[in-house]
């Protein structure tokens, strides 16, 4: 490909060691997903190869509409990956499928758009079943082709994907293709569908879900994101095969060690999502330890060129690792304290005092404690889940997210349940005081955000039923409005408005003793 310039494609993952120089002005051009793929390729690990549309394209598009030159812009690149891959968008013999992902240069986690599988047709699921002879793994793949376009692009409503995905389940090759065809009729040019894909991925900067997520984190609206697409890795494919999410330390606690969730024959966002019970990572080095092994050596040597804890989204397609994305892990603030010690005393980083003070100075002022149980013993635990975002915390049950914003409104502590939360929910989330789901692991979007915001949370409480007047728990009904405790240290959900006690956060105290030493002042109240 061409020289690129922050107007234009930059290619990542074709082999080539990328001359661009890594620092905040690559994020600032391509976002943090797109820079952090570049680097990856810098570094040689196995990351599948596309292109980036910088951020400032996407500037364009939004204040003056899309114009003939960003789509000539990018029929030229893809005809130049299509050259270097040996494949082709909507062969049937050797097809191209492509991830067409947001990436801003602030991290947003779900909160704007991405579409997998794109340049699908009846023709390439032909091709990939006649590949792989693996009906399940071609069926499914059209599927989620049908339903990304559907949902991203054509904008359709959750209410008809729900009745189109009772009616028509995935089953044999030419029923599937028959019924999505039918209910959502995917556009039958694939370069069109990227095309229409990175529109509405730009798009979804402006979403509402988009915009609560920065109102909340104080992220200016003038930013953008960039689009990267990428070659499709099948995690959904037959053998050894799958998706996950990896954290090189623990984002609730802190604590040094791999830390994630994967599962067999999936994709992209089925782990993030949180409607499905995954596997720790424990299982995959059980399952398949060379691939686990190869994982955790590329996670050491991006936590020490980030000089910071990671996190690692990742796919096995048929044995062969691929990383998607590296970026600083979001963590809770007991965590971010810890981090920032422990790396100020490991002598292979390069974190000293006065960095870890910079990284944890916004935090000292309302987040240096922790609130825990007041160990009276009479606490009765109702079920318990995931300890997903530290914190023990009381307030009035909601399960819908309207009523969990009017009771915020009133002044009330909210506890939200949900059996999982979407991108969508992060009105509801913001104004919970704890967060409870019955689906999804410590990495789904419902842990995620909670970590991120210091919103105590207990995930994957499967003994606990939400219905739409409260919350069911081996039969007994729990009312919307009841006071109701979590402990997201523990996992705990417990009946009532419980006791706790404060405690200082250790790490916190050594931030505070070292600013005091190379500042000379205490922290101001």
């Amino acid at each position: 490909m061409s020289e690129p310039t922050f107007n234009e494609p930059v290619c990542f993952g074709f082999g080539e060691q990328s001359a661009l120089p890594f620092d905040r002005s690559l994020v600032e051009a391509l976002g943090g997903k797109g820079a952090s793929l570049v680097e990856m390729t810098r570094l040689g690990l196995p990351v599948p190869p596309g292109f980036i549309i910088p951020i400032a394209v996407c500037r364009e598009v939004l204040q003056h509409g899309w114009q003939q030159q960003h789509e000539k812009m990018i029929r030229s690149a893809l005809t130049e990956m299509e050259h270097s891959l040996g494949s082709s968008l909507g062969s049937q013999t050797n097809p191209l499928l492509l991830s067409v992902r947001s990436g801003a240069a602030v991290s947003m986690p779900g909160m704007m758009d991405t579409v997998l599988n794109v340049g699908m047709t009846p023709g390439v699921a032909t091709g990939l079943l006649s590949a792989t002879n693996d009906e399940r793994f071609a069926a499914d793949t059209f599927h989620r082709a049908a339903m990304s376009q559907a949902e991203v692009v054509s904008e359709a409503s959750a209410t008809d994907l729900e009745r189109c995905e009772r009616a028509h389940h995935v089953g044999n090759l030419s029923a599937t293709v028959s019924a999505w065809a039918h209910a959502y009729e995917l556009t039958a040019d694939p370069i069109s569908q990227v095309i229409d894909s990175i529109q509405a991925v730009f798009h979804s900067w402006n979403l509402p879900r988009a915009q609560k997520y920065r109102e909340v984190e104080q992220i200016t609206d003038a930013l953008g994101t960039a689009a990267v697409i990428q070659q499709m890795v099948f995690g959904n494919m037959p053998g050894q095969s799958g998706t996950g999410v990896v954290f090189t330390r623990d984002p609730a606690t802190g604590e040094k060690g791999l830390i994630g969730d994967f599962l067999e024959r999936a994709q992209g966002e089925d782990v993030v999502a949180g409607r499905q019970t995954t596997l720790r990572l424990s299982e995959l080095n059980r399952k398949w330890p060379a691939i686990a092994n190869e994982l955790a050596q590329a996670a050491t040597k991006l936590e020490h060129h980030y000089q910071d804890m990671v996190d690692i989204e990742f796919t096995i397609e048929d044995g062969r690792l691929f990383l998607l994305q590296s970026r600083a892990g979001k963590r809770s603030p007991e965590a971010a304290f810890r981090v920032a010690v422990d790396l100020a005393e490991d002598v292979k980083f390069d974190v000293d005092r006065a960095e870890a003070i910079r990284r944890c100075d916004h935090l000292l002022a309302e987040k240096s404690e922790r609130l825990l149980g007041d160990d009276s013993g009479s606490d009765t635990v109702l079920a318990t889940g995931l300890p997903a975002s530290p914190g023990r915390v009381s307030g009035f049950l909601a399960v819908d997210l309207d009523d969990a914003i009017e009771r915020s409104v009133r002044g009330e502590d909210v506890i939200l349940a949900r059996p999982t939360t979407t991108p969508s929910d992060v009105s509801g989330m913001a104004e919970a005081a704890g967060l409870i789901t019955t689906l999804g692991g410590l990495v789904s979007h419902a842990a995620v955000v909670a970590r991120s915001w210091g919103i105590p949370a207990v995930v994957g409480a499967t003994d606990i039923i939400v219905r739409a007047d409260g919350i069911e728990i081996a039969g007994q009904l729990i009312a919307v409005g009841t006071p109701i405790t979590i402990d997201g240290s523990t996992g705990d959900v417990l009946a009532g408005a419980v006791g706790v006690v404060r405690q200082a956060i250790p790490a916190a105290q050594t931030i505070l003793e070292w600013r005091k030493s190379t500042i000379g002042e205490p922290l101001e109240a």
